[in-house]
């Protein structure tokens, strides 16, 4: 599991607290998927401010997957939100960051989402148990 887009470690802080953000681009996990197609790779975070990009990463990749933890599912961008619905379906897991997130919070801001049931149950288990191999 590789990060992607920023953090909100040293966010605010003088030098970010020496985090270089472009350090978590997914130009580097689409290098590194297409030298080593055998190693499966799961990107964390929704990867903004380069979320077209990180998209367009588990789309051309079959062996780059991405997890949502870290933010608030009401603050995922636009354009992630109608393709984890679509095309990105069976490429995206649930992930919570908790404590730093309530459970309550994070779950009841995924099923206000309004995603199907068959949608919701591929991120919340099918495709972690299908990609990790459970």
């Amino acid at each position: 599991m590789i990060d992607v887009g920023t953090t909100g470690m040293g966010a605010g802080m003088p030098g970010g607290h020496g985090a270089i953000i472009r350090h978590a681009h997914p130009a580097s996990i689409d290098r590194l998927a297409a030298e080593i197609p055998k190693l499966r790779i799961v990107m964390a975070h929704p990867g903004w401010p380069w979320v077209e990009e990180t998209t367009a990463v588990a789309l051309h990749k079959g062996n780059v997957y991405w997890e949502m933890s870290g933010w608030a599912p009401k603050y995922f961008p636009g354009s992630l939100k109608v393709d984890m619905r679509g095309r990105l379906q069976d490429k995206i897991m649930f992930g919570s960051d908790y404590p730093s997130m309530p459970y309550e919070r994070i779950l009841r801001e995924w099923n206000e989402l309004g995603y199907s049931d068959e949608v919701m149950e591929k991120i919340f288990h099918q495709n972690a148990e299908r990609i990790l191999g459970l």
